[in-house]
């Protein structure tokens, strides 16, 4: 193999790499049997939530893993890889591509890293049943209020009382 070609694929490896240290989430699946429109579809969700999806030689990925300090992904890294690079939303990548799974037969998650952690199969159908970063803050946001709220209904009673006493 010529010099520049190896340049060519160990800068390559190291673009990889860099994409698997700074990424909050990251899901490899199997993607043999989608048709061109599903694909599409898939990378068209994908993007709208800021998640990029790639198709990966195994090779390439395994160096970058071993680069970027990951362990245990070799078993993942057999037959057709995509993997969904997420830096901003832990969830997006995994709930995105489980929901389409459904839908998709053909694909299939074959594995993750989560936030720097090698994550099994379980754990990335766990990942996607959980609700969205908006989500989350909605929740907490509502058990924030809740104390103020009743803060506010004692009031009003303690209010509505002393002026049913007074009249």
């Amino acid at each position: 193999m010529s010099e520049a070609a190896i340049a060519k694929k160990a800068a390559i490896v190291d673009a990889v790499t860099e994409q698997f240290k700074s990424a909050v989430s990251v899901v490899f699946v199997d993607y043999r049997g989608l048709t061109v429109e599903e694909d599409t579809q898939l990378r068209k969700q994908l993007r709208e939530e800021k998640v990029e999806l790639h198709v990966i030689k195994n090779s390439i990925l395994r160096r970058a893993a071993k680069a970027a300090g990951l362990e245990g992904l070799d078993e993942v890294f057999a037959g057709p890889t995509a993997v969904a690079f997420s830096a901003e939303d832990v969830v997006a990548p995994a709930k995105i591509i489980a929901e389409f799974g459904k839908e998709a037969e053909a694909l299939e998650i074959k594995g993750g890293v989560i936030e720097q952690k090698v994550s099994s199969i379980d754990e990335i159908v766990a990942l996607s049943k959980l609700p969205n970063r908006e989500g989350l803050l909605s929740m907490l946001l509502s058990v924030l209020q809740a104390p103020v709220r009743n803060v506010a209904y004692a009031v009003n009673a303690v209010i509505d009382k002393n002026e049913e006493d007074a009249a």
